[in-house]
């Protein structure tokens, strides 16, 4: 972030990106002066309510952020800015959307913790957009418009008033990241994954559990190495915390509810417990502790990807570890899917592997339940994730070195990304047939 002084001064002159966080009340009009090199504006954690009507002087301007402040209408004037693309205004007190406000090449729209009731139905002529996030809202319904949003690739809707999914989401010729848990339609389903497998999985004493160094930090809690003394001995594992703040995913008590309905696979992180009698009434489960020798496959998307990871640039793998990790992925998915979770976040910064190629698929905090009874919609949600699934292999399949011989399979491999990548979601493949497919795939590498 920059000093307001810095930008009074004139020290920002030809910043191409300048972010200001200073008690803001009102914008600072200084900002005029560099619209012919800003390209991104951060107005995060301020007190604004309004931005002046000619912000589209800033006519270079691609990415604006402005999440908590104090905002109640998506300013109009955003729709006048012709090069912005990417809009955040999480944790306002956002209630209106005016149609005039949406850019004409909007791709990422943050409007995650906010009281909006209805979005206007000019959304669906955002041709562009890839990225919706509307996570903690008041929405009682989506825009049919939005049929219209071919581009659209990660949506969220959790935690908002919403009686149903429209049968039109499920038309979408490129969404892969789906995630809507904490609507009234799934309340049932949610509340009795937290009550039955709550009940089933041990109470671990918060006196019994002494917390270490800080593993890891995600958008719904902490993850710590813990020690755990129980019955005479200790035992090393790691415990999360839940932050109980909503997340631009959902709320944390929907990924609990989540990683309670996963149960057991051997590519999830195991379950051995449940925090109990924390002093702050936090919730937190106890798992297994991966081996450090575990690492991320790759970084979450950038400003610039939008939707896609960031691999390192040296980034290459063996042909049979690649598909070792692909297989790994593919079963912990097909395994969900009949427990009814659909993970909405399976991408390769979700996935740990190390150097063998064992991997283990990890975050739940977009993960949302359904009727595993409900073959009909199993198999939409289904389609809808192994577009997400599709990505993830032809990203290895990109990265991976084929050995002298394996033409064939290389080639059965890239067909199964075609599948999956299909912009007909009826003629993706379902989770069992990617599953014995790659299996299938790595017995013909051994052979």
């Amino acid at each position: 972030m920059h000093a307001l002084e810095q930008l009074r001064s004139g020290a920002l002159a030809g910043q191409p990106r300048v972010g200001i966080k200073a008690g803001l009340t009102e914008f600072p009009t200084e900002i005029f002066q560099l619209a012919d090199s800003l390209e991104i504006l951060d107005l995060s954690g301020n007190a604004l309510c309004a931005l002046p009507d000619d912000l589209p002087r800033l006519h270079k301007l691609r990415i604006l952020f402005c999440s908590h402040n104090q905002f109640t209408e998506l300013p109009p004037m955003l729709g006048q800015c012709q090069s912005l693309q990417m809009v955040g205004f999480k944790a306002n007190h956002i209630h209106t959307v005016p149609a005039q406000s949406l850019p004409p090449l909007l791709r990422w729209l943050t409007l995650t913790d906010n009281q909006i009731e209805e979005l206007p139905k000019e959304i669906g002529q955002c041709v562009h957009l890839q990225k919706l996030m509307l996570a903690g809202n008041r929405l009682r319904a989506l825009p049919a418009s939005m049929a219209a949003c071919h581009r659209l690739e990660l949506l969220r809707i959790a935690a908002n008033d919403l009686a149903v999914l429209p049968d039109w989401l499920f038309d979408l010729p490129r969404l892969s990241w789906l995630a809507f848990a904490g609507n009234p339609f799934g309340a049932e389903l949610q509340a009795a994954a937290l009550a039955h497998r709550s009940a089933a999985l041990p109470l671990v004493p918060w006196p019994s559990v002494q917390l270490h160094e800080l593993l890891g930090e995600g958008a719904s809690g902490l993850i710590h190495r813990a020690s755990i003394a129980q019955n005479g001995a200790t035992q090393t594992a790691a415990v999360k915390l839940f932050k109980g703040a909503m997340t631009s995913d959902g709320l944390p008590h929907s990924e609990l509810a989540a990683c309670l309905r996963a149960g057991h696979h051997p590519h999830l992180i195991a379950l051995r417990g449940r925090v109990g009698a924390h002093p702050q009434g936090h919730q937190g489960l106890v798992m297994d502790l991966i081996d450090p020798a575990f690492q991320t496959l790759a970084a979450p998307p950038s400003l610039e990807s939008c939707t896609r990871d960031i691999y390192a640039p040296d980034r290459r793998f063996d042909l049979t570890d690649a598909l070792r990790i692909a297989c790994a992925i593919a079963s912990a998915a097909c395994h969900l899917h009949r427990q009814g979770v659909l993970h909405g976040d399976l991408y390769a910064h979700n996935t740990l592997h190390n150097a063998q190629g064992q991997a283990t698929l990890g975050d739940f905090g977009a993960a949302s339940l359904y009727q595993p009874e409900d073959l009909a919609l199993g198999e939409r949600l289904q389609r809808v994730e192994a577009r997400a699934f599709g990505y993830l292999l032809e990203e290895l399949l990109d990265r991976a070195d084929a050995a002298s011989g394996s033409e064939a399979v290389v080639d059965r491999l890239q067909g199964l990304v075609t599948r999956c990548l299909s912009e007909s979601p009826p003629e993706r493949p379902l989770f069992a047939e990617i599953d014995a497919s790659l299996v299938h795939s790595l017995a013909a590498l051994k052979i």
